[in-house]
């Protein structure tokens, strides 16, 4: 498999240090399960990171030092490690996540004959599964922060970028577009967004709320 739009090293290095949201961590994981090079990167920024800790120097702990770990652990649980690779269109890391493989995952209709189910949410970031039907366009939108889709099957088509299995795209404040499945197969993708979409449409804007988009 070819990954023509890998993941970047940013979100690499996050995932490493620990410092991404659950959601992020889900889709880092996910990415490095279907990316032998990613993979590769990311246990290089592991080691280095240990070699960095060896090295440093004892700091002194405050006293609400373990209340505000434990704080974080019970706002979000560990989703996702990309250590196991195993077979089914899913990765390891998705499986545990969903609870099975592709006929395990809990479809909503999102309009349009699109599907979506919600994994992860919190303030941070939301996680969920898009199922776009093959042909099919997503409604003209931009973003009020970051969003991450991740290609699971079949591809879409975004101006003259194509995204296949595996690939990662990530848009921000500035990107307006409209994902277009090709017509070959439905496309399932991996979706990690920080904040609300902003859709250029009156329809979506009024069921935007009642599917937490």
């Amino acid at each position: 498999m070819s990954i023509r739009h890998p993941i970047g090293d940013d979100l690499l290095l996050g995932f490493a240090a620990g410092t991404l949201p659950a959601a992020h961590d889900l889709v880092v994981a996910t990415a490095v399960s279907l990316d032998d090079d990613a993979r590769a990167r990311l246990g290089g920024f592991e080691t280095l990171g240990g070699a960095l800790l060896e090295q440093a120097d004892a700091a002194p702990v405050g006293d609400d030092a373990l209340t505000a770990v434990l704080g974080r652990l019970d706002e979000e649980e560990d989703m996702a490690s990309p250590r196991r690779i195993c077979g089914g269109v899913f990765p390891a890391p998705l499986q545990d996540a969903v609870g099975g493989d592709l006929a395990a995952v809990r479809w909503r209709p999102v309009g349009m004959g699109a599907r979506q189910a919600v994994l992860h949410r919190s303030p941070r970031g939301t996680a969920r599964l898009l199922s776009i039907p093959a042909g099919q366009a997503m409604p003209d939108h931009s973003h009020r922060g970051t969003e991450l889709t991740l290609v699971l099957t079949g591809a879409f088509r975004d101006g003259d970028l194509r995204f296949a299995r595996g690939d990662l795209q990530v848009a921000d404040a500035s990107t307006e577009h409209r994902p277009t499945a090709e017509p070959a197969e439905d496309c399932i993708c991996l979706v990690v967004t920080d904040a609300p979409l902003r859709f250029a449409g009156l329809l979506p804007r009024l069921f935007q709320r009642f599917l937490g988009i």
